[in-house]
């Protein structure tokens, strides 16, 4: 996942040791000296992630944080504190200034990489959902308003196996008036989890006979709890533990011992980001199922891609990010009708839509373009990725049997598929990618049906 990230340091040794670490990893470094130039390029760069000195001249790190989080334009940044600085106190006001994570210096680069990865998963998705948002005001539709920070409320799923902890942690979620519920065990958590009453889940990562990590793997396997926050509780000297929850999908971490005013501030930012996600959401459902929605299969219909796709479309061409598509249509689905009558079709179409969906990303978009067509537009995914991911769903709906009501045996249908990705050129549109698509998709079918063809 590449992306652009501004390290904001008043010492030049910081800066270039930071910007070795990130280019590594072929992330685009920019660079800031103090406050000032740090919400200048922040306005100008649209960076995706900033590291941000604390002790700085002219305006001092806690300060530029609370600016930028002040501002609509970039108050959806994430923010990471880096600092000398090691405190309790100065990472509560870090947390409570807006910044997302403190990290102490020296820093650890396993801490640091895992952080930054899983900050940019975070702001890609709700970038997506923001896009979807301001399609929806193109239609004049109502939107529900951001909720007061300052007024976080939510309800906490708790695991901790250890007595003195969870004594610790519930006094604490007292304290800052948090509704709780206590798991006794990974498999109680994850049915609670799964009632859809929770706001954030936290887990210990040293549970005495289960693991810590595997909770986390689940969560994010299952539809229903996949944008659930997590926050993991560890031990010092745990860091690789914590880096590879991160990278499965959790949201924020706490040390031991662990401390009642950074707990509640490092709770309140995740409730703050879940209240974000949720209106995002409500406002896409609310306001576009009706208008934008094919009733029949539940994808987004042809006068929805014409709003988005060119939006999709300007901020690949503008960050030099990468968007691929595909063209997909049904084989010989005439025959299908002909045979089985249209409410076959309508259970055939559904059903291969509903595989396809599953099989896709939350920030990929599936519209259905008319009939047996359909387009997927697949925001950050390289040429060859897309590729795969076509062959994955080629293989998902080839292995379907759908049964429809009346008839013995099941019915089995394949698609075809074309693959396009946009490129860094002048003459390039939104109209030329997706005929690039339904080129690549006549050529699928011209040579056979059920396979997957990129564009020449």
């Amino acid at each position: 996942m590449s992306a652009r990230i501004l390290v904001v340091d008043d010492n030049p040794l910081n800066v270039k040791l930071l910007a070795a670490k990130l280019a590594r990893d072929y992330y685009f470094v920019s660079t800031a000296e103090n406050g000032i130039q740090c919400l200048d390029a922040a306005q100008k760069e649209h960076p995706d992630l900033i590291l941000l000195d604390i002790m700085m001249p002219e305006m001092d790190g806690f300060e530029a944080c609370e600016k930028l989080k002040a501002d609509p334009a970039t108050r959806h940044i994430p923010v990471v504190m880096v600092t000398a600085l090691s405190d309790t106190a100065d990472r509560v006001r870090g947390l409570q200034c807006g910044a997302d994570d403190f990290l102490t210096k020296p820093i650890n680069d396993v801490a640091l990489m895992a952080r930054v990865r899983s900050l940019l998963r975070l702001k890609m998705m709700m970038d997506e959902w923001r896009l979807r948002e301001a399609t929806a005001a193109q239609f004049d539709f109502p939107v529900a308003a951001e909720e007061d920070p300052t007024e976080m409320t939510g309800r906490i799923l708790l695991l901790e196996d250890n007595a003195n902890d969870r004594k610790t942690v519930l006094n604490y979620l007292d304290s800052g008036k948090m509704q709780h519920t206590e798991a006794a065990n990974i498999q109680a958590a994850m049915d609670e989890a799964q009632t859809g009453a929770y706001d954030l889940v936290m887990t210990s990562l040293d549970l005495h006979k289960e693991d810590g990590l595997f909770l986390c793997a689940q969560l994010r396997a299952r539809e229903a709890t996949r944008t659930l926050p997590i926050l993991l509780m560890a031990n010092e000297g745990e860091i690789d533990l914590i880096a590879r929850g991160l990278d499965l999908g959790a949201n924020d971490y706490l040390m031991r011992p662990i401390e009642g005013s950074e707990l509640i501030a490092r709770t309140n930012t995740q409730l703050r980001q879940k209240r974000h996600y949720d209106r995002l959401r409500l406002n896409y459902e609310q306001s576009l199922a009706l208008a934008l929605v094919d009733p029949l299969t539940g994808a987004y219909n042809r006068r929805y891609l014409d709003m988005h796709m060119p939006k999709v479309f300007a901020r690949a061409q503008t960050t030099n990010r990468p968007l691929s598509v595909f063209s997909i249509d049904l084989d010989h689905f005439k025959a299908v009708n002909d045979t089985y009558g249209h409410a076959a079709g309508d259970v055939v179409l559904k059903t291969v839509v509903a595989r396809v969906i599953q099989c896709l990303r939350p920030t990929d978009l599936v519209v259905r373009m008319g009939g047996e067509e359909f387009a997927v537009i697949m925001p950050e995914t390289e040429p060859k990725t897309a590729l795969s991911v076509g062959e994955r769903l080629r293989e998902a709906v080839e292995k379907l049997e759908i049964t429809v009501p009346g008839f013995g045996e099941p019915l089995k249908v394949t698609i075809s598929l074309g693959v396009a990705s946009a490129r860094q050129m002048p003459e390039e549109t939104p109209d030329s990618l997706l005929k690039r698509g339904d080129a690549a998709l006549y050529k699928a079918k011209e040579t056979g049906r059920n396979r997957v063809v990129g564009e020449a």
